[in-house]
């Protein structure tokens, strides 16, 4: 009986020892799943910290469905292939690798998507998504082997932050179109427009509201200063009232849709490899990023579960495919959820299951105007282009590709050509100034592809 009363004590003291947040979890079935007493949370914080996540990015459930309808998707299809598609992903991330990460489709990867793949090279839509899955399954194949390790490693890193603050620069000066802020004039190629008109002036102010509200901490900024603006619109009876809620629109315009055998073409070689290049980067740094953040690296600097994330991430471009999304992929905005306590796959369960809860709320989708979504757009590309501070900017060799890179693939209406020709010149550089060492074989290989492509496409 004693013995049972000092195991009893013991048990007590060691119960006093854990913290009363993390004492509180359930440990049921939600505890096995997600380890929660192991990454010392609790079911409560996974909760808010999935809520937070999704308001910090559910403005693309407004701006993926515009973009799409662009280059001629069906709006509410489109709406409704966003939200199955990031909840789906954010699913996966969650069951399979365990990480507090949301995902959905890309931004810049969108507008690649419709502007340039199906705008300016003149693809349908459908062949567009059929790169998609080509360059999700290649995705794939590199996270199950070494091959992702050897080409993140090959790849300079100004290149590398040089592909995703030029998606930033590409995917704003689309907004600023869309905002009417930017317009084209035969003289001078482009001219600011009219801020007399309502459109770019609400434009205008979403940027800033967003801007202000951003910097000032505000829970889901971007969204309410979207839906902000709508009001403001509809006020002055720029938007039509059309509802808060209704039954989904059908998936049926978008599934299964891609068109495979039309991405298998010599043209659209250099369109997969900067879906992969683009999407595989992004992924990696806001992966990396969050996991320190979310205490995801054990003591000897290794990230748990890493390789689990990265097959996620990859698998989710497929699965985004089916149902006619651009590529999917981690969300920077995940770092919100995170920095709210979120540190399991818990809470990208739960942004999983409102980005299911938005797909009633059509009718609300269909009312955001193109302005609003422009001002996020301006907003998200500045954000982007945050990584040209950690390029070297004393060496010229790494400078002036990066450059090229940022400069020509909004220039060139196009990421491909912006990654081909920022390539090029690091290679090219690097070869005539004596540094032929830091060129790897990769780099060699990919610059052979893009002469290809420039001398006979």
């Amino acid at each position: 009986m004693e013995t049972i009363k000092q195991d009893q004590h013991v048990l007590n003291q060691s119960d006093s020892a854990i913290p009363s947040s993390v004492n509180s979890a359930n440990p049921g079935l939600l505890d096995r799943i997600f380890k929660l007493r192991q990454h010392e949370t609790t079911i409560k914080t996974e909760l808010v910290a999935g809520l937070t996540t999704f308001f910090t990015m559910a403005y693309v459930i407004f701006v993926n469905p515009n973009i799409m309808a662009a280059a001629g998707v069906d709006h509410g299809a489109a709406f409704v292939a966003t939200c199955i598609g990031a909840a789906l992903a954010c699913f996966l991330m969650g069951l399979y690798a365990n990480w507090p990460v949301g995902l959905a489709p890309g931004m810049g990867l969108n507008a690649f998507f419709t502007y340039t793949v199906v705008g300016d090279m003149g693809y349908s839509w459908q062949v567009a998504l059929g790169a998609v899955f080509l360059s999700g399954v290649l995705f794939m194949i590199m996270s199950l082997s070494r091959i992702r390790e050897w080409l993140l490693n090959s790849i300079p890193l100004s290149l590398r932050f040089a592909m995703g603050a030029g998606v930033g620069l590409f995917l704003g000066l689309i907004g600023l179109k869309t905002a009417g802020i930017v317009v084209d004039n035969p003289a001078t190629l482009l001219s600011m427009g009219s801020f007399g008109e309502p459109s770019t002036l609400l434009a205008g102010v979403c940027f800033l509201l967003i801007a202000i509200l951003s910097q000032r901490k505000m829970f889901g900024a971007i969204l309410f200063s979207m839906l902000g603006v709508t009001a403001v619109g509809w006020a002055m009876g720029l938007v039509e009232y059309q509802g808060l809620v209704s039954a989904p629109p059908s998936l049926g315009p978008t599934w299964m849709a891609m068109d495979i055998a039309g991405a298998l073409n010599v043209g659209m070689v250099s369109v997969i490899l900067a879906f992969l290049f683009v999407n595989m980067f992004d992924t990696a740094g806001t992966l990396m990023g969050v996991a320190h953040r979310a205490h995801l690296v054990d003591d000897d600097g290794r990230i748990k579960n890493l390789s689990r994330a990265l097959k996620a991430d990859s698998t989710s471009s497929v699965m985004g495919s089916f149902v006619g999304c651009p590529p999917v992929t981690s969300y920077v905005e995940s770092a919100s959820g995170v920095a709210a306590g979120g540190r399991t796959g818990l809470t990208a369960v739960t942004v999983g299951i409102l980005f299911l809860l938005a797909m009633f709320f059509a009718p609300l989708a269909g009312m955001i105007p193109a302005y609003a979504t422009a001002g996020a757009l301006i907003y998200v590309a500045m954000l982007m282009m945050s990584g040209m501070a950690h390029i070297n900017w004393k060496d010229h060799t790494d400078t002036i590709p990066a450059i090229v890179t940022v400069v020509m693939m909004p220039l060139t209406f196009s990421i491909a050509n912006g990654i081909a020709l920022g390539f090029l010149t690091y290679t090219v550089m690097k070869l005539f100034t004596g540094q032929h060492e830091k060129v790897s074989i990769s780099l060699y290989v990919l610059s052979v592809i893009f002469i290809a492509k420039f001398a006979f496409l």
